[in-house]
This record gives C-alpha cells, sequence and structure tokens, in this order.
C-alpha cells in the first residue's frame, strides 16, 4: 500500500518518483523513472522494465547517458530512486536485497552496500555539486542530515512544532511526549504520546486511541501530528490522548528492524503496539475501558487485525486497509511487495471477522487502485457492527476538503462513545 498524503507518508513502502524525468531522455526498451544531471550535462537515469509499477519497480537499472551515448550500469536493487552525482560516480538508495521488506540502503554504481548494518535508514540522496551529496536519514524519532562518507551535519529532534502548553496562533495544542518502551521479547522501542488539550500525564487516566502508521515501512517521527486523516492533535481537541507505536517493520531503525515483519505482517508487529498499549494502562495514561484504535492503508489492515486479536477497543477506523492478503496481493497494484509481507489467509482479518465485536468504521476511495474497494466491501459484508463509507473519485488518499472534513466529523462521532 503505497502514496503520499498531504504531511505523512501512509503507505507500505517508500512512494514512487513524483517528478516526471525530462521528456526527451530515452533508454530503448526501458521506462525512464529518475534523473540526475552532472554539472558537464551528463545525465544518470535510473529506469524500470516496465511503466507499470510491478514489474517495473522489481526490475530498475542504472544508466550514464553522454553525448547520446548509453552506458548501461547494471540492474539495481528494487525500488531504486534518488541517483546523485559525486565526481564521477552515480550514488542511489534502493531496498537491501533480499527482501521487499528490508529497508533502504545506499549504493554506489557498482551497486555496492554503502549503509550495511547502519541502525537507521537512508530516505533520500541531495546532490551538492562539487561536495558529497547529502544523505538524509531517519533515525529513530528523529532526522539527520549527513554528508556521504563524511558525517553527520545536522539534527531534527522534533522541533518546530507546539510542545505541550504551546498556543500558535490563538490555539492550544496537546502536550507531546517521546515514549522508549521494550517489547515482550526484550526488544525496544519507541513512539509518541499526545494528551489532551491543557492536560498532563498526572491528569489521567484517558480515552486513548492508538494511531497506526502505514507502511508498514514508514513512521512517526517526533513532529506535529496533525493530518487530514485523523490525527494525534485533532484528537487531542476532543479530549482524548493519542499512542502512536513504532513497532517492528518501522522505518528509522535500520535493515532487521524493517524486514522483521517479511511473511510475518500483523504478529511481533501487533505485540509491540500492545505492549505500548499495556504499559500506558500500567502507568494509569490510558483508561482500559475507553480504548480505541485507527489507521490509514496499512494502519487500516492493523486496525482491523487488531480487531480480530482483542476486544479490548471500543471503535476502529479501518481507513484503506487490506483484510484479505491473496486478494490483494492479485489484484492490487503493488502485489510482489504485498506477497513480501503476508501471502496467506492466516494473515487476513477476513479469516478471523467472527471473532470482531468491536464497532468498525469502514472508509475507503472508490478509486483506489493501491488497495482496491474490495477490500472494505468484503469486511463490511463480514462484520456485522460496521459501517462502510466510499469516497467517490477518491484514490488511496482523500483528495477534497468536503471528503476531509466528512471522514473527521464521522471518526469524531465514532470516538466519542470512549
Amino acid at each position: 500500500m503505497r502514496e503520499l498524503t498531504d504531511e505523512m507518508t501512509v503507505d507500505h513502502c517508500p512512494p514512487a518518483p513524483t517528478s516526471e524525468p525530462p521528456a526527451d531522455v530515452q533508454v530503448p526498451g526501458r521506462h525512464v523513472a529518475e534523473v540526475a544531471r552532472h554539472p558537464d550535462g551528463r545525465l544518470a537515469v535510473i529506469t524500470w522494465s516496465s511503466p507499470k509499477i510491478d514489474p517495473g519497480l522489481l526490475n530498475p537499472a542504472l544508466h550514464v547517458i553522454e553525448n547520446g551515448k548509453i552506458t548501461d550500469l547494471g540492474a539495481t536493487s528494487a525500488d531504486a530512486s534518488s541517483p546523485v552525482w559525486w565526481g564521477d560516480d552515480v550514488y542511489y538508495i534502493a531496498l537491501t536485497p533480499p527482501h521487499l521488506q528490508g529497508g533502504n540502503a545506499v549504493f554506489d554504481q557498482r551497486h555496492r552496500n554503502l549503509t550495511a548494518g547502519m541502525p537507521a535508514c537512508p530516505v533520500d540522496l541531495v546532490q551538492d555539486d562539487g561536495h558529497a551529496p547529502i544523505m538524509v536519514v531517519a533515525t529513530g524519532l528523529d532526522t539527520e542530515f549527513h554528508r556521504l562518507g563524511a558525517g553527520l551535519l545536522a539534527r531534527i529532534t522534533g522541533s518546530p512544532r507546539p510542545r505541550g502548553g504551546d498556543v500558535v496562533d490563538g490555539i492550544p495544542w496537546g502536550a507531546q511526549k517521546r515514549l522508549r518502551y521494550r517489547a515482550r521479547d526484550g526488544l525496544e522501542l519507541d513512539g509518541l504520546l499526545v494528551l489532551p488539550v491543557g492536560k498532563s500525564e498526572e491528569d489521567g487516566s484517558f480515552p486513548v486511541v492508538t494511531l497506526v502508521h502505514g507502511g508498514p515501512y514508514d513512521r512517526w517521527a517526533d513532529d506535529f501530528q496533525l493530518h487530514w486523516v485523523p490525527s494525534a492533535q485533532w484528537f487531542a481537541h476532543q479530549g482524548i490522548a493519542s499512542f502512536l507505536p513504532n513497532p517492528r517493520g518501522s522505518l528509522g531503525r535500520g535493515h532487521e528492524f524493517a524486514a522483521a515483519v517479511a511473511k510475518k505482517v500483523g504478529q511481533e508487529e501487533w505485540h509491540d503496539i500492545e505492549a505500548g498499549i499495556d504499559l500506558l494502562v500500567a502507568q494509569g495514561i490510558a483508561d482500559p475501558g475507553r480504548l480505541g484504535i485507527a489507521g490509514w492503508s496499512h494502519g487500516g489492515f492493523m486496525a482491523a487485525w487488531a480487531t480480530t486479536r482483542t476486544d479490548r477497543f471500543k471503535a476502529a477506523l479501518v481507513g484503506a486497509g487490506i483484510s484479505d492478503w491473496p486478494k490483494q496481493i492479485a489484484r492490487g497494484e503493488w502485489g510482489a511487495f504485498e506477497a513480501a509481507l503476508g501471502d496467506g489467509p492466516e494473515h487476513s482479518p477476513i479469516t478471523f471477522a467472527d471473532r470482531i465485536r468491536t464497532p468498525l468504521l469502514i472508509v475507503h476511495g472508490a478509486d483506489d487502485t493501491n488497495v482496491p474497494l474490495e477490500q472494505a466491501e468484503l469486511l463490511h459484508r463480514a462484520v456485522k457492527s460496521s459501517e462502510l463509507v466510499v469516497y467517490p473519485g477518491e484514490g488511496h488518499s482523500l483528495r477534497t476538503r468536503e471528503h476531509r472534513l466528512d471522514l473527521l466529523n464521522r471518526t469524531r462521532r465514532l470516538f466519542a462513545k470512549l
């Protein structure tokens, strides 16, 4: 499940290139995806085997074009992007083999992994003519900027954004806290807690909605949590606290952490989320009788999946989520990437739909090609305590203001019962 919202990524893997390459750049028999220009005019070109995401993105290659002559530098790992020049060499980002759910790495033009073992995740390369490229790195809840091969330049640790008690343009915001906790097997995890406006932890216990991010190769960073998908600061104004976990499979902790969900989607990943909820209950922050869960795309799948694992949630928002993995693999546009996560009915909420007692608000775009509408319809038919809302003309993300406002209002009513 892949695509961008205005403020955050909510989908399975990093997005495909969003800018169109120059129309005059052509590589016979290949689809030109991204281009980087050397100061002397040479071009570094990433191509796909086909304009279609699947199989195109699975079969990228790197080329250099100089004075009209094309030099093939060979196949790259899947999902290659961000080509940059440094001197006479080309560098790029791609998925770490052999998994399609193993996180990004930086490669040179000989296709050597330059960031193997990094306990963080490169997310972008920026060409800086005459200097080493700048590498943007997701590291836990923070974002760092490095000179490739030369170390740290700067770190963003959550500012600028309103802290607890701050008022911006006359609007108060909920206090935000970084969380560190351990999974049941001892693995260290992180996440965020956002409290209702004007409240501190000592004022608990609160109704708490767990917000599951997309991807799963994405993350919650320590930045301002206000988006069109019902978000933590929006819930803060409803008197509801939010828990934003970064479970296994997330961006920001390196290859092994990302690959931990390959063929095991919803397994340890769910236990990581539940461990954080249990901690907030034990600390007196979360009221165990007033819990909800919400998510979009992969987060929508996890919200549905969670309600097949437990009855502790009083309401759930399932936004553009997968309910049947085999059908998604066959009919979604990212089939091979979905198959890398879960390829059998044992990973599907629909398989265990008879267990669901939690009221579901299921929302979906009518024209979603990433996760087809069929996924929402299957879940709705299987769960009596569910409402299905289909937004006409919308794809995997809602684009119109009217639909976004409708979603926010429906979600407010859903979680008012907490």
